[in-house]
């Protein structure tokens, strides 16, 4: 892992891992080559004099010669030669595992021909350190350059020398940039020399780190070198899904990692039958839907009216089987054979009542019938919440807000309580009553009209009865006249 948290200390050597100056974890360099020879008590007859040497936490690294007279070791802090002046860096590998990084990068001894000076000093490294401090100011100025005059390029990360002579500017481009006017800037607002690099954007990615969506460091920051072309058939041939999302990276390319597994993937898939993709039987027709590669198994579902039905495993003869017979012109029964079934499910579980959320599901129907009710009740509640709420709480102290009484009619005070039950029956007490409690109009009904027709009735008989007795005293047996 590429850190720069650790210090350095008097000697030059770093103070944070402890390790005097050959890290053991491999956490102060990026692209870190273990050096397993170091650890064992083989004395090496054919010494090799080329040693590597890493710049800023290993994003650059170069072979040198180094003479015996400097007597430098690995982890050691050394000033080296370069075009313009002088480099300070640290040995990062020594012996015959150089050997193998050239031979791997395909450099040849005849080619390098700069040398380690010696062993660098505290000057050195303070030297070092305040180049470090101004790179990153440096670039944020390289950047609103390159905006003011409009080209189409960005910045990525600037290297300045040990000696503070020269600064090179890594940019990511999507063709070619006339930044000739650009250098011409910079050399004026820097004093530097200025070197121009251009990059892709995975090498940008390796130069500045980063953490993966799996969690661990970049892969191209820490141990991979060679970057391969990835397309989106790696992806399909995994039965992953086109996310670009998902799929792209920190460097905004799609993912390294999708050529790791895709050998394997590739070699699974050729046992596969070709055009299987509908298979016909006396059932219906079946489409297939998922393909589990390592386990071969192919899953079919039947197509009924465009609803999706139970999920039919299948194993691979199966499912030539049924191929064959289609060609010929023949159909199976159906998809399920004893021989070729295969009992994927999980046993079941005992699940508690408050755990049955999310295992067990209702069918459509049911399901339906549950939304129509959320709907319902969310309705209700939208609609009482418009309403204006009653203020049933304790009343406050303080002044009121009501304003003026107004004049309106007032409550009744009897206890009474109007009837409201409709007609009352007919009773002695109410027949001559109307509705109203007056006197009725209409006489009550048939019942008023019968008894007005008795009540004449007997007037007349003691009428009759007077005028036959003459001029009798006695009391009358009638009703007095009013």
């Amino acid at each position: 892992m590429g850190c720069s948290s650790c210090g350095s200390g008097k000697d030059g050597k770093p103070g944070g891992c402890k390790s005097n100056g050959g890290c053991s974890t491999g956490g102060c360099n990026r692209m870190n080559t273990y050096d397993w020879l170091a650890t064992m008590d083989i004395r090496d007859n054919d010494g090799f004099d080329l040693v590597e040497v890493s710049f800023k936490n290993g994003s650059r690294k170069t072979f040198f010669h180094n003479p015996p007279h400097t007597r430098a070791i690995i982890g050691d802090s050394v000033v080296v030669e370069s075009a313009n002046g002088y480099d300070v860096g640290h040995i990062s590998l020594t012996g015959e595992l150089v050997r193998l990084q050239m031979k791997k990068k395909r450099i040849t001894e005849d080619t390098i021909l700069q040398k380690v000076l010696r062993v660098a000093n505290e000057r050195d490294m303070e030297k070092l350190w305040e180049a470090r401090n101004i790179e990153r100011d440096i670039m944020v100025k390289a950047r609103i350059t390159a905006r003011t005059l409009e080209l189409d390029m960005k910045i990525g990360d600037v290297e300045v020398q040990g000696d503070k002579r020269k600064a090179t500017f890594y940019y990511t481009a999507e063709g070619r940039v006339d930044f000739r006017e650009l250098i011409r800037h910079f050399a004026k607002d820097f004093r530097l020399k200025i070197e121009m690099r251009q990059i892709g954007a995975r090498q940008e990615s390796a130069r500045i780190g980063g953490i993966g969506s799996c969690g661990r460091e970049l892969c191209c920051s820490t141990w991979l070198t060679d970057f391969k072309s990835v397309s989106t058939a790696a992806a399909r041939y995994q039965n992953l899904a086109i996310n670009q999302s998902k799929l792209s990276g920190q460097c905004g390319r799609l993912k390294c990692c999708l050529n790791y597994e895709l050998d394997s993937y590739m070699d699974a898939l050729e046992h596969f039958p070709k055009h299987a993709d509908t298979l016909k039987t006396e059932v219906g027709k079946a489409v297939l839907v998922k393909t589990d590669i390592f386990k071969g198994v192919m899953f079919y579902i039947y197509t009924e009216q465009g609803k999706r039905g139970k999920f039919y495993p299948l194993k691979l003869d199966r499912v030539k089987e049924i191929l064959e017979m289609n060609k010929k012109g023949e159909f199976p029964t159906d998809l399920i054979d004893i021989h070729s079934l295969i009992d994927v499910g999980e046993p079941e579980a005992d699940y508690d009542a408050d755990d049955l959320v999310g295992v067990i599901e209702l069918p459509p129907e049911e399901r339906k019938k549950r939304k129509n009710k959320n709907r319902n009740r969310n309705r209700n509640r939208s609609n009482n919440d418009r309403r204006p709420a009653k203020n049933d709480g304790p009343k406050r102290d303080g002044p009121k807000r009501d304003g003026p009484k107004r004049d309106g009619p007032k409550k009744r005070t009897d206890s009474r309580k109007p009837d409201n039950r409709g007609p009352k029956k007919n009773t002695p007490e109410n027949k001559d009553k109307g509705p109203g409690g007056g006197p009725s109009k209409s006489g009550g009904g048939k019942s008023n009209s019968r008894n007005n027709n008795r009540n004449r009735n007997s007037k007349n008989r003691n009428n009759n009865n007077n005028k036959g007795k003459g001029d009798s005293k006695g009391p009358s047996d009638g009703p007095k006249k009013d």
